[in-house]
């Protein structure tokens, strides 16, 4: 049964917004620079020159982002896997958060080698979730609500049982060769020394035509050749067949590597470890992004955020920034994996990490928009990353991190469960592991006695994908309320009877309420979205104290991302103001001086 929340008003961002396109008139001079262009051809179409502190304001910038994983969300129909009914079932659920764009993982038609990042048919919604029937009720019941969908883009690499696959792997002279990259042997050996994410060599031997493909990811799920005009066009159909349909954009998976230096170098010595930043290099990469837009995207009202592994800061601006007509966003994974090294587990400091979102608003001028995440499918729980998952301050500082992604620069993501404040997951074994990436690591390093098991299983403790993907906690009875079934697909967390939905929406005091009120917050209060920010206090090792300012409007929000008390007082004299919102009850305070408890968050209004 549905949980029963309540109905939140119309977010601000989908009163309305701004629609049009930019464009630019391109005026040709004579080499002496005095002779005008008489005639240019087509026309220009109108501009708002309307701004809020120099950022064209689009709906998407306004929105707070919800993602789904829909294999973990609910199970409608008992057979341990949630799905597309599951996910409508709970909408009111989502829309009490006070989110307005819900992201929803691959729901495509899959062999699951990598829980639907391989996909077989785009245009065909995956058995185990149900059918393009379901889909339409889900999208009608998100428009219903008020809210937008977007879909996951994957197409880098198809399954290795997609049509297209299973014609090109037949013969060198197939209509579909071309449509994925193939190359012979090279001294008897792959063609280069590129490696897989998922451990081993990026490229496979396949016995049919003695030809390498190429991988960067799992065997399954060969790399499609955006070099071959057909194969975007491909890629352009499917995504209209979907935008006709009526979502409202996509995430784009690993989208910087689509393109490929063609002549395949070996990765040079000392990018072993990190081969993204190659693979993100390819030399086409932005002549295929703006055709994207030049034939989709810029034909729809849509958002678009690419996952964008591989690419530094400083380019940012070549994917983001809005004059350019690629993408209207991407995920930088600067703060996201400051915890890990190549998989393996670091330790981190709160000037570290606070330096990452200077270094960003520095970085992003007005016409390249930012997003804020510290969670999704590939990483783990928030509140065990970042927080403390301990009984005693869970909840305290999984609202303390609420508080964070709501008031920083950008356009917020939440992952399911996160608003439920779940938990990293016990694993005592590689048995309690579904990844590929986990498994083939297993193998690589365990197998072969590099690393010890209860090693590898403590590293994995800290940062698996599978951490995130444990089913939804719903209530508190059996597999908690995720599915009827004797076993969910992957194990429930054990908490589920002390962390679930049922309780928390139920609880004026829960984590998830709290992320309600601050959405609420932050949908009436143009500063925590178009404001500038600026940290004041950066090298302090507790405390994160930052503001927001737009206009005559300031913002001050303190944080004490620590488990000990801590007297503030803030750097320059600065007076707090007026209480807005806080994580705990409020105390009364005398003087310029803060007493801060355990992963307390204050806002103030100056």
């Amino acid at each position: 049964m549905a949980l029963d929340v309540p109905e939140r008003g119309l977010a601000r961002s989908q009163r309305g917004g701004y629609t049009s396109r930019m464009s630019y008139l391109r005026v040709a001079r004579s080499r002496l620079g005095i002779l005008l262009a008489l005639a240019l051809v087509g026309t220009t179409p109108s501009r708002s020159q309307t701004t809020t502190n120099g950022y064209q304001p689009k709906w998407w910038k306004e929105a707070v982002v919800y993602q789904v994983y829909p294999r973990s969300f609910k199970d409608s129909n008992g057979d341990g896997i949630g799905d597309l009914k599951g996910i409508t079932a709970e909408l009111d659920y989502i829309h009490g958060i006070g989110v307005n764009v819900i992201w929803l993982s691959p729901h495509y038609d899959s062999p699951n080698a990598d829980n639907g990042y391989d996909i077989r048919d785009y245009r065909k919604v995956m058995t185990e979730f149900g059918t393009m029937g379901d889909f339409d009720e889900l999208l009608r019941g998100v428009k219903q609500r008020h809210m937008r969908l977007v879909l996951d883009l994957v197409v880098n690499h198809t399954s290795d049982e997609h049509k297209w696959f299973v014609e090109s792997r037949k013969s060198k002279d197939n209509p579909y060769r071309d449509y994925y990259i193939w190359r012979p042997s090279k001294n008897g050996k792959e063609p280069n020394n590129w490696t897989s994410f998922f451990s081993g060599s990026a490229w496979k031997l396949d016995p049919a035509t003695g030809e390498y493909y190429l991988h960067l990811f799992a065997e399954k799920q060969p790399d499609l050749n955006w070099d071959n005009p057909k194969v975007r066009h491909e890629v352009y159909d499917l995504m209209k067949f979907w935008l006709d349909k009526g979502v409202d954009g996509f995430r784009m998976d690993v989208i910087p590597f689509v393109s490929k230096d063609q002549t395949f170098p070996d990765l040079p010595k000392g990018a072993e470890a990190h081969p993204e930043f190659i693979y993100a290099a390819g030399p086409h990469l932005h002549e295929y992004l703006q055709e994207m837009n030049r034939e989709v995207l810029s034909k729809y009202d849509g958002m678009t955020v690419g996952e964008a592994f591989g690419t530094t800061l400083d380019k940012t601006p070549l994917l983001a920034d809005e004059r350019r007509q690629e993408l209207n966003m991407i995920f930088n994974f600067d703060a996201v994996r400051i915890n890990q090294d190549n998989g393996h587990y670091r330790s981190w400091t709160l000037p570290e990490f606070k330096a990452i979102y200077t270094r960003q608003d520095r970085a992003l001028d007005v016409h390249t928009w930012n997003t804020i995440f510290l969670s999704n499918h590939d990483n783990p729980r928030v509140v065990s990353a970042f927080g403390d998952d301990s009984a005693a301050y869970r909840v305290t500082s999984a609202k303390l991190l609420a508080t964070m992604l709501l008031t920083l620069k950008g356009t917020p993501f939440i992952y399911q469960g996160d608003e439920l404040g779940m938990t990293n997951y016990p694993f005592q074994g590689i048995e309690d592991f579904d990844d590929i990436a986990v498994k083939n690591a297993w193998k690589e390093y365990v197998v072969s006695q590099k690393v010890s098991a209860a090693d590898f299983i403590a590293n994995m403790r800290k940062t698996s994908r599978d951490n995130a993907r444990t089913p939804m906690q719903w209530e508190a009875s059996p597999n908690g309320g995720f599915t009827t079934a004797a076993k969910a697909w992957l194990a429930v967390n054990p908490n589920y009877r002390e962390i679930n939905a049922k309780q928390e929406v139920g609880d004026p005091n829960s984590i998830y309420r709290y992320f309600g009120q601050m959405n609420e917050l932050r949908r009436k209060t143009p500063a925590f979205v178009y404001g500038e920010y600026s940290d004041l206090d950066p090298q302090n090792p507790k405390v994160y104290a930052y503001t927001r300012k737009l206009g005559e409007e300031k913002y001050l929000i303190v944080l004490n991302c620590s488990g000990e008390a801590v007297a503030y007082s803030v750097p320059g004299g600065v007076k707090p103001g007026q209480w807005v919102i806080a994580n705990l009850a409020r105390t009364e305070e005398h003087g310029s001086v803060l007493n801060l408890r355990p992963w307390e968050a204050r806002i103030y209004k100056f």
